[in-house]
């Protein structure tokens, strides 16, 4: 074990922890009895072979342990990133932070925004970028392509037969308890019978990347995922700070995914011409620049609660020429909030009868109430056997190895190596109600043991891993940042994978945490055809 060290090795084996198999044994995981640290170096590339001798400079440019995705070693390009760096390494010395420049110019005027939680000011603040893209091979998509699509399919099974027969509580693959004593379980559900039969329609499902260069599953986003429309915007912003690089490049486009989005709510009418709509909390959500901007591209009607009616059991919009029918609601309100009538009776962000119209179906919600007992982070340690129950196939994209704080020995465990692990509270997203224990005081890892025994079901651990790297321009230089990549997968009449996804970045120097409340930025995706 380094001492100190954010990034250890995963210790637990299979004997230690017993025969419960939520996780994959350890002895067939890469970080398995290897240290997964960073031996710092700082160094001058030269990237002569690229280009007519020019220089760049890295304050850490070896990946040393880490997987670098420009990079195969110290100044060696990865095939796919070989244009891309020789572009680089030809620019005038600072045209890269004009470059940059002008991008953060072009952001501020399209009005790239996001909210945080809990600002002093309330004000909205422009998404960080950066101008270095992630470039993905053809077969490493394929591979991820393939482990998506398998993962929606089984979780759409897993959601329908917790509301219905329950038939994997009842074998014992999943404990009932779990799924009963989960926030996202809306018993009001049960029995439910949603359009064609798919609960989730859009999901996010963050992958990561470590030294092996194997992609992961660090966790489920099944209710309302949020991020593309920086996707979107990031590759507008890319064509036109670099247009001769998708001349030279073969990109996989992004563009169309509002018709891919479009066609899949359209999917859940019977209608031949339905009214879709996109369900707003309102502009002072955080996300309320990507419902404007989906709504935009798609052509139809953001609407907030106040808009809505359910007459005769059906959903109505106000409108200057007078009240036009609703058929399908892409909604961005959380289950709690969606009807007072049904869930929280102070929710002034939902519509009161919206959920009997939808039980009645006479109008479709996307996603679905319900779905986020899947992306429960206590029921992620389970979605391998899910695969498996359902599909008979192994999991193309494995689990992360998670410690459920529920069970005794896990937690126990947990306790014992707060300094080594990272913690999360199982049902919150952005960043909040997480720790990462290398890099946490005494005070807050004391903090959170309290708060693990006080309410064990609540968290999970997870091993601290080493992220993969992209370079990051860092003022005139070039450094390493941490990232991880958030595709976004359609369930329609088939299942689409967006080509690209949101490679979110951890700007911090040293940092882990790439969410965009805590600090983080966005990469443009290339994924190569």
């Amino acid at each position: 074990m380094l001492s100190g060290c954010p990034y250890h090795t995963f210790p637990q084996t299979r004997s230690q922890l017993g025969k419960r198999t939520a996780y994959p044994a350890t002895s067939e995981a890469p970080w398995h009895g290897k240290p997964l640290c960073l031996y710092k170096y700082r160094c001058f590339v030269r990237v002569a072979s690229l280009s007519r001798g020019i220089a760049m400079k890295f304050s850490q440019c070896d990946p040393g342990q880490f997987y670098d995705e420009l990079y195969e070693g110290t100044g060696q390009p990865r095939p796919g990133s070989m244009l891309l760096l020789r572009k680089f390494a030809s620019l005038p010395e600072g045209e890269l932070k004009k470059r940059q420049q002008a991008a953060e110019r072009v952001i501020l005027n399209m009005g790239m925004t996001f909210g945080v939680y809990g600002s002093n000011d309330g004000h909205e603040q422009i998404f960080p970028f950066d101008i270095v893209p992630r470039i993905v091979e053809p077969s490493d998509w394929a591979h991820i392509e393939s482990g998506l699509r398998q993962r929606l399919r089984a979780l759409n099974l897993f959601i329908d037969d917790v509301y219905h027969e329950q038939k994997i509580l009842k074998d014992g693959v999943v404990p009932g308890e779990l799924v009963y004593s989960s926030k996202g379980f809306l018993r009001a559900c049960q029995g439910l019978k949603p359009p064609r039969g798919i609960w989730c329609h859009i999901a996010g499902i963050d992958l990561v990347r470590i030294g092996d260069g194997r992609y992961y599953v660090l966790e489920d986003n099944m209710r309302c995922p949020s991020g593309v429309a920086y996707v979107l915007e990031a590759r507008q912003v890319m064509k036109r700070t670099f247009p001769e690089l998708f001349g030279a490049y073969r990109v996989r486009p992004v563009d169309d995914y509002p018709s891919h989005l479009l066609d899949t709510l359209r999917h859940l009418s019977d209608l031949p011409d339905p009214t879709v709509v996109i369900l707003t909390p309102g502009i002072f959500n955080s996300a309320y620049y990507e419902h404007s901007l989906l709504a935009q591209k798609m052509g139809v009607e953001l609407v907030e609660a106040n808009d809505l009616a359910v007459i005769d059991g059906y959903v109505h919009m106000r409108t200057t020429k007078g009240s036009q029918r609703v058929d399908v609601i892409y909604r961005r309100i959380n289950d709690d909030y969606l009807d007072p009538l049904a869930f929280r009776p102070d929710s002034v962000l939902g519509g009161p009868g919206l959920m009997e119209a939808y039980q009645k179906g006479h109008v479709a919600l996307a996603n679905a109430p319900g779905t986020g007992v899947s992306d429960d982070k206590a029921i992620y340690a389970y979605v391998p056997k899910i695969i498996n129950y359902y599909l008979a196939e192994e999991p193309i994209l494995p689990n992360v190895p998670t410690y459920l704080c529920s069970e005794p020995q896990d937690r126990a465990y947990v306790l014992e190596h707060l300094d080594q692990l990272v913690v999360k509270a199982t049902n919150e997203a952005g960043g909040y109600g997480m720790l990462i224990g290398p890099q946490a005081s005494r005070e807050e890892r004391d903090e959170y043991a309290k708060r693990i025994e006080a309410d064990p079901r609540n968290y999970i651990a997870q091993p601290t891993l080493a992220l993969s790297r992209v370079p990051t321009l860092v003022e005139d230089h070039l450094e390493g940042r941490h990232v991880d990549l958030r595709p976004y997968v359609l369930y329609g009449r088939e299942i689409y994978v967006l080509p690209g996804g949101m490679t979110r970045v951890a700007l911090r120097k040293g940092s882990l945490v790439v969410n965009s409340s805590q600090g983080g930025g966005n990469k443009d995706t290339w994924v190569l055809s």
